[in-house]
């Protein structure tokens, strides 16, 4: 559901389905704060709504699933506190996914980038777009590290190499390769088709015993909470306290190469 209005995530239900649409197309549905919190509402309300039984998140148009979080949202850090907030703000929104009852599709048309990827990467199911590209170029772009909990998910889906491939070569891993490791479980030709094809999927699960579903939901995530029990906190500020950081914000936002020096 693409739609030119001004809100920035859309949410409606047909006939017992969850539609989100990430909806900035111009800013290539980067995530601000607000987005974030309305997809953690929708989450966590979705257990309440008997009536509901999967949910479906998109980005608006073709070109990006969501490209992260809006880098302009990074430009007053300073502090641990202010590295540590963020991560455990996105972190709930995060968790609210995995824990949410319900089955949860991602259709992934373009990129989807850094807290793009992590929500993608946190939905049961993904399904992309032939013009998929997903991942975490922080490496050339801001100098951040993920969260622990973000590394514990990476590694549970595509494994320790490749996630130490994905961050260090800072590279986006393109439909075929994507599906190959099994990043996404199906490729459609375009958006359209891709948009339909989740809805069909949706609607499939929807249809079955769910309380098999939810317990097998369920039995995933408890497969992943050991890596939550690892605190990373010294790296998340390490990083987002850093010259770097605050360097590579700045150059972001300006469109200039970034010199890094590690301090």
């Amino acid at each position: 559901m693409d739609d030119t209005s001004g809100d920035p995530l859309l949410y409606e239900i047909r006939d017992g389905i969850g539609f989100v649409t990430l909806n900035r197309p111009q800013a290539r549905n980067a995530l601000t704060f607000p987005m974030y919190e309305r997809l953690r509402e929708i989450a966590l309300g979705a257990a309440e709504d008997a009536s509901l039984k999967a949910i479906v998140i998109t980005g608006a148009g073709e070109k990006a699933f969501a490209a992260g979080t809006d880098i302009s949202q990074f430009s007053n850090f300073r502090t641990p506190e202010d590295a540590l907030a963020y991560e455990e703000r996105i972190d709930r929104v995060l968790v609210a996914l995995e824990e949410c009852p319900k089955p949860t599709i991602a259709a992934i048309s373009g990129a989807a980038t850094g807290g793009g990827a992590a929500i993608a990467a946190v939905c049961d199911i993904r399904l992309g777009a032939a013009n998929l590209r997903i991942g975490f170029p922080i490496a050339k772009t801001l100098g951040n590290c993920l969260s622990m909990a973000n590394y514990g998910r990476l590694a549970a889906l595509i494994g320790p190499a490749r996630v130490l491939d994905l961050i260090y070569t800072a590279r986006l891993i393109e439909a075929e390769e994507a599906k190959a490791i099994g990043l996404v479980s199906e490729l459609l030709p375009d958006h359209a088709a891709l948009q339909s094809r989740a809805e069909a999927l949706a609607r499939t699960i929807a249809g079955h015993a769910p309380l098999t579903l939810r317990a097998t939901k369920e039995a995933m995530r408890r497969l992943r909470l050991a890596a939550r029990q690892v605190n990373g906190d010294d790296l998340v500020t390490m990083c987002f306290t850093s010259n770097d950081f605050r360097q590579g914000v700045e150059a972001f936002l300006a469109k200039r190469p970034m010199v890094w020096t590690g301090s």
